[in-house]
């Protein structure tokens, strides 16, 4: 397959309206090729498919990507001709030890994704606004840019490849503000999950954090996450004042975790108002009238203020969220090839929704300029160098360890190679909690802090006792030093989604990700 698709697709498809059969040409659409650019002039378009005809190995192995955070569901897997594989994919043939593979370059215009089987590859390229067409009134919109990766070595040095070349284009990350080294944390959401926490606990949280770091020149962060604000969890803004009687000065709380030690973060959920509003989406929702449509001006406007007010109170980092599920109606798997629902569109019916959506964005870094910036249910290739950190996969758990198992575990094995190329890779809290084996939580704890990537903590209080805290201080102080030197690679990637097998640095490390039998569920 190597250098099949640095030349012109052998055919090229169109569609202008959802409900339209994919053609060899429409009326008013051009579709060119130039050095892997590919551009669109319409006055109105849904689609366009791109094909290669190239021969698939034999028994090769296919892995792709996530449109937004992984749900433990990335892995190799044999050929499958309908897996929609986000952004790009690998082909790994077993019997030459050969991989390669096709991309598209971070930021595009369009939602990018590939499917493979026997006889070649489709490059999707979803230029819809919302769920309809695009008006491009004869625009010619760049909609993306294709790359193909050769072997370099392995597959995982192949990936590493792949990853620097989709990402060539993108600024160098500032370095070293506004992260000033490695991103180290207390959250409280995964044992407070919104509920029954005031300043107090936030500023026992800043209070445990420090103390674990025990002196480490590299200061944690120590996040207040969901629930700080009138009307509670998921309720949504204005974001402009904490719960009366819990948290009546944020400004006074983030200077108190400041005088702690700790670096003070906030969580918010920009596109969610708690009252129906006429700036909201006419997309699919089940808070109708509430989730607001990032193409309004008056919405971006809005955006700004909050995070300009987040920056006045004090925070230095701040973490947005909820984004892909406010704009689309759904979270990344149940998203597939439709995306949305048909038969709505943004208020903005000129950009195609990956516009929109990355100029939401932009507007977000620019209004944080010198704020750590963390994405959540962010579209990670359009996120690219526009979050300092990005959450990678779903939610882990303080209640039940196998969620952290199947989320913590699987995004960090297939998208490490992402970490501090295109943003700092998050792959969610090691719990500490009654409610989940310390035994197992340790271990992940050991791999997050020996990757080098974002490690943040929920510590439950009552889960504190002298072992906790040994195993505590240790990992932190290894993630605030940066991890392991020679970085981490999955061994046993190719044949398991939540591997045990790592190799770190010189050595190797085998973890159990298995509830020993027998073992106490409380830890």
């Amino acid at each position: 397959m190597e250098g099949d698709l640095v030349r012109e697709p052998s055919a090229v498809f169109v569609q202008v309206d959802p409900s339209d059969k994919l053609t060899r040409s429409a009326p008013g659409v051009e579709v060119s090729w130039a050095d892997g650019t590919v551009e669109v002039t319409a006055t109105r378009i849904s689609r366009v498919a791109l094909r290669w005809t190239s021969r698939l190995p034999v028994g090769a192995l296919i892995l792709g990507d996530a449109w937004e955070r992984s749900y433990g569901d990335l892995q190799w897997r044999h050929q499958q001709p309908e897996r929609l594989l986000p952004w790009y994919f690998l082909a790994h043939d077993p019997g030459t030890g050969e991989t390669t593979g096709a991309g598209v370059d971070v930021q595009p215009n369009a939602f990018c994704s590939w499917t493979v089987d026997g006889d070649g590859f489709t490059l999707w390229l979803d230029l819809r606004n919302g769920g309809g067409p695009t008006q491009l009134n004869g625009r010619t919109l760049r909609a993306a840019t294709v790359r193909d990766f050769e072997d370099a070595g392995t597959p995982w040095q192949t990936l590493h490849a792949a990853v620097a070349t989709m990402s060539t284009r993108l600024p160098a990350r500032p370095e070293p503000a506004p992260v000033a080294g490695p991103i180290v944390g207390a959250n409280n959401w995964y044992y407070a999950y919104g509920e029954n926490f005031d300043e107090k606990a936030v500023l026992k949280d800043a209070t445990t954090i420090v103390e674990l770091a025990d002196g480490h020149p590299v200061k944690p962060f120590s996040v207040v996450d969901d629930g700080w604000y009138p009307g509670g969890i998921a309720s949504g803004g204005p974001w402009d004042r904490g719960t009366p009687g819990v948290f009546d000065d944020l400004a006074g709380t983030a200077a108190s975790i400041k005088a702690i030690g700790a670096r003070p973060g906030l969580w918010f959920r920009p596109l969610l108002v708690r009252e129906p509003s006429r700036l909201a989406s006419a997309g699919p929702h089940d808070k109708p009238g509430r989730a607001l449509d990032p193409s309004r001006p008056e919405v971006l406007d809005g955006v700004r203020a909050d995070l300009q007010r987040f920056k006045d109170w004090g925070f230095e980092l701040v973490k947005h969220d909820f984004s892909t599920y406010d704009v689309f109606g759904d979270f990344g798997p149940a998203m597939g090839s439709r995306l949305t629902d048909d038969g709505w569109q943004f208020h903005d019916p000129a950009r195609t929704t990956a516009e929109i959506v990355l100029a939401f964005y932009r507007e977000i870094r620019a209004a944080a300029d010198g704020v750590v910036l963390i994405g959540c249910n962010t579209v990670g290739h359009l996120a690219a160098g526009l979050v300092d950190v990005q959450r990678t996969g779903d939610d882990t758990s303080g209640r039940d360890w196998e969620r952290t198992r199947k989320m913590g575990v699987n995004t960090l094995a297939f998208r490490l190679p992402q970490h501090n190329r295109i943003f700092a890779v998050d792959a969610d809290c090691v719990p500490c909690t009654p409610e989940t084996p310390w035994e197992l939580n340790a271990q992940f704890l050991d791999l997050i802090a020996r990757s080098g990537t974002a490690l943040f903590l929920s510590i439950d209080p009552a889960a504190r006792n002298e072992r906790t805290d040994q195993a505590l201080r240790d990992g932190i102080r290894l993630a605030l030093d940066g991890g392991t030197p020679g970085g981490l690679e999955p061994t046993d990637w190719l044949e398991n989604t939540t591997p045990n097998a790592w190799r770190a640095g010189d050595e190797t490390v085998q973890y159990d990700w298995s509830r020993p039998w027998g073992a106490d569920p409380r830890g």
